[in-house]
């Protein structure tokens, strides 16, 4: 997806107005270069993977039946039940401090990803409902993080709400309709909450729901993926109008990066809870149920 200087130009613009900092000038100055992020194709890069070498085989995750993705990992529904849609999502995580990966070349000048819940852009990949945080530090150290929600193919915008290390988050996305809803984050830590009810004339169809930690794209490449230890996800809920679903029996997805090797590796702890881990000297992610 490409698009012209002047557009992008008009698009760090109008997000200057409508995005809302809640950090000052350098994390401002960061948000709005970063926002070049809001015009990335946000769904799924699935990977062929039908070889592994023997070291890749030994990280991927305990299940027979693995989705193996450059920027994805978690656990996702590429269906919803028989004859029903999904129309909220939700989940709680504790918020990670992110390092530079050891082992790695730190002149990229950020290192970040993000954790968020959606409905669609795996198997249905015209519209994604989705809220999140990112996570993001610096090669001088400066850690920051940025709540967001967007309704893809619109772009991304930041919520107004101050987390820290520490903190536990939780996200819901709501379709009302299908081209309407809203997307919620709380931090309930500090009691504070903040939401965005939605329309889109991209109609989602409801048949995938996702908790996912993302190598996101920043421009038209993926950005460094940040070492950010440990992360709780728990609570994990994905509803129809007439049934809720755990993630027994959601997809596991790996992210496998261009040399073929899985970084990452899932295991289900419980109906409401799974672990991430990632590949030795890259990125890690553990959620533990609680």
């Amino acid at each position: 997806m490409k698009f012209s200087v002047s557009l992008l130009s008009s698009v760090l613009l109008a997000t200057t107005a409508l995005s809302a900092p809640h950090t000052k000038n350098a994390g401002l100055s960061r948000r709005l270069q970063r926002r070049a992020r809001t015009i990335r194709d946000s769904g799924n890069r699935a990977k062929d993977s039908s070889t592994k070498t023997e070291a890749s085989q030994a990280a991927s995750s305990s299940s027979s039946s693995i989705e193996y993705s450059e920027n994805w990992s978690g656990l996702a529904y590429t269906s919803p039940p028989s004859g029903e849609t999904f129309n909220a999502v939700s989940g709680k995580f504790t918020v990670p401090t992110p390092s530079i990966p050891s082992g790695v070349d730190s002149t990229d000048g950020e290192y970040s990803a993000s954790a968020w819940v959606g409905i669609d852009g795996n198997t249905y990949s015209t519209a994604i409902l989705q809220t999140g945080v990112d996570f993001t530090v610096s090669t001088s150290g400066e850690v920051s993080y940025d709540a967001w929600y967007e309704w893809y193919p619109d772009y991304a915008y930041d919520f107004d709400l101050t987390i820290s290390a520490g903190d536990v988050i939780a996200m819901y996305v709501n379709a009302t309709t299908t081209t309407s809803g809203s997307a919620t984050i709380e931090n309930l830590t500090t009691g504070k909450t903040v939401t965005k009810s939605l329309t889109s004339t991209s109609a989602l169809g409801g048949e995938n729901a996702e908790w996912i930690v993302e190598d996101f794209e920043e421009g038209d490449s993926l950005i460094a993926f940040a070492d950010f230890g440990n992360v709780t996800f728990t609570e994990c809920v994905a509803s129809t109008s007439s049934s809720s679903e755990g993630v027994t029996d959601a997809q596991v997805m790996d992210i496998e990066n261009s040399d073929d090797e899985v970084l990452t590796s899932v295991t289900l702890i419980s109906d409401s809870s799974f672990e991430m881990h990632g590949w030795p000297g890259q990125s890690i992610v553990n959620t533990y149920s609680r």
